[in-house]
């Protein structure tokens, strides 16, 4: 029989099971190729010629996308240290709604450069410390490229459409005009007297397969996917009365009745009747023209609610109950009883109509206030709907960024090239080890011009050297013309970014590089069987 050492240091103090990795080999470059993997999986995705993923989810869903938030979302990363990667991207998307791809790629970016100088011997700490350095110097250079009076801008304006024009056109190239139009036509209806208190929620997506973009539509209120429940298919200037359902309310208490006779028990079902038409009645008499009910709708109601001329809609979804509250101003009854003047709605028009095959209630609001605005989209497969839907929420979310603040910066790489050829300058300027990383930092902003390039399929060495010409004789607003293959003026193609999506994206950038480069240490519990199941 052996003799078994003891176990000693970190094996005596854990449970056995665990695993424990440490040093650069190990920990740091090994992280590092995670989140390189990770951002090489969305780059290719990015710009308006980015390709698109095709992504099956645990569900089998299938997500045909080059949305970079949708992708990472999906593809349920493991890793711990591209896991920060992909919560730099979520903040981003939560924060401003748009730059994702850019978060995720720049990060990636940035750590090939960490692992380039750590093999060439520099410690992490020199890196952190060369990347803080460049970061605000980065921010600083692009405060100073903010286009002039950029700051100036009526939100209510139809000018908001060139400023969300490239957000939109990331994800739908070429037909950024058709949407940008229809977002902000959305946008201003719902926008309220102080911009700063935009709510992303007043704006309503509903998706109809057939036609085309083309037949896309902005409705002034709310177009639910559902049919009235009766007969009764168009309201006028309607009154609207909410109820958590319609139909004869059961007692709190459970109680018998004994019938003897006939008679008895056609008294009962009469009363019961009679109850029923007396609150449906009594409802019809208060102005109320329309009945919304988020439950069950009774025979008997429905029968009594048809006499008296009242339209019934069922809405199963909370959600859309909430936007329908605050498209008409009606407050919602527990159960159906006589409402007051204040509980109830006002419509203007509420009709059911048939397109593309599906029926659907069209709730307009044109006079009485536009709290909630719809966009009906066209297309003809689900997966375009939703790829759809997604750049109208770009184009919103970039809205509800331009009300907080409306600077905006050159595009089209333009900025980027900049920064790059600045703080490269602003390197040269620095004595210790730290210059190095700033450098790396600065290299880091080509894999913008680099990747727009690529994905577009022009010769990317050619257009950076091509940008770094224009913009060491003074021409800092020259972009990329990815149509035409060549450098040009931004201010003349009118591709501007705005100020606050590239400021929150470098942000987060550089602290999610810095936290993946400061760890050292793995130390991994045994996984539980509970988790195992899981």
């Amino acid at each position: 029989m052996g003799y078994q050492l003891p176990p000693y240091g970190l094996q005596a103090m854990l449970k056995e099971g665990h695993r424990h990795l440490s040093g650069l080999e190990e920990v740091v470059l090994k992280n590092i190729d995670a989140c390189k993997e990770l951002s090489a999986i969305t780059r290719t995705s990015m710009g308006p010629n980015g390709m698109n993923k095709m992504v099956i989810n645990h569900l089998d869903k299938l997500f045909v996308t080059n949305d970079a938030a949708t992708i990472v979302n999906e593809l349920e990363v493991q890793h711990p240290a591209a896991k920060i990667v992909v919560l730099e991207g979520k903040a981003q998307q939560e924060e401003i709604g748009d730059g994702a791809n850019l978060t995720i790629s720049f990060a990636g970016e940035l750590l090939h450069g960490a692992e380039e100088l750590i093999r060439m011997g520099l410690h992490p700490s020199e890196i952190i410390s060369g990347y803080t350095k460049a970061i605000k110097k980065a921010i600083e250079i692009l405060e100073e490229l903010v286009e002039k009076d950029s700051d100036k801008i009526d939100v209510r304006n139809k000018e908001v459409i060139t400023r969300m024009k490239a957000a939109v056109a990331s994800k739908q190239f070429g037909q950024e005009d058709v949407l940008c139009s229809l977002i902000a036509d959305v946008c201003i209806q719902v926008c309220p007297k102080d911009p700063a208190n935009f709510n992303v929620d007043n704006v309503h997506v509903a998706k109809l397969l057939g036609g085309g973009l083309h037949n896309s539509t902005v409705v002034r209120g709310m177009v639910l996917k559902n049919d009235a429940v009766g007969s009764i298919k168009r309201v006028e200037k309607a009154q609207l009365v909410f109820s958590g359902g319609v139909d004869t309310s059961a007692t709190e208490t459970k109680g018998t009745v004994l019938i003897h006779s006939a008679e008895q028990l056609e008294t009962y079902a009469k009363t019961e009747e009679a109850k029923v038409e007396e609150l449906i009645k009594a409802v019809a008499e208060s102005g109320a023209k329309v009945i919304v009910s988020g439950g069950a709708v009774g025979e008997m109601a429905l029968h009594f609610c048809e006499r008296h001329k009242l339209m019934v809609l069922k809405i199963s979804s909370k959600f859309e109950l909430r936007r329908f509250y605050r498209t008409t101003g009606a407050v919602a009854l527990l159960n159906l009883s006589p409402p007051n003047a204040d509980d109830l709605g006002y419509a203007d028009s509420i009709s059911i109509q048939e397109i593309g095959g599906a029926t659907v209630t069209i709730v307009k609001n044109e006079e009485g206030g536009n709290s909630v605005s719809t966009v009906v989209l066209r297309a003809s497969t689900d997966s375009i709907l939703d790829d759809l839907e997604r750049a109208v929420d770009d184009g919103v979310n970039t809205y509800k960024a331009m009300c907080r603040d409306s600077r905006i910066v050159p595009g089209a790489a333009a900025t980027e090239i900049e920064l790059a050829k600045r703080v490269k300058e602003f390197s040269f300027k620095e004595t210790g080890l730290d210059q190095y990383a700033i450098a790396k930092f600065a290299e880091s902003f080509e894999m913008v011009p680099k990747t727009l390039a690529e994905n577009a399929g022009l010769n990317a060495m050619e257009i950076i050297s091509s940008l770094y010409a224009e913009h060491s004789s003074g021409n800092t607003k020259v972009g990329i013309d990815l149509e035409g293959g060549v450098c040009k003026d931004v201010s003349v193609m009118r591709i501007w970014d705005l100020f606050i999506t590239k400021f929150f994206a470098l942000k987060y950038v550089a602290d999610a590089a810095c936290t993946v480069l400061r760890v050292d240490k793995i130390i991994m519990a045994k996984t539980s069987r509970r988790s195992k199941e899981r």
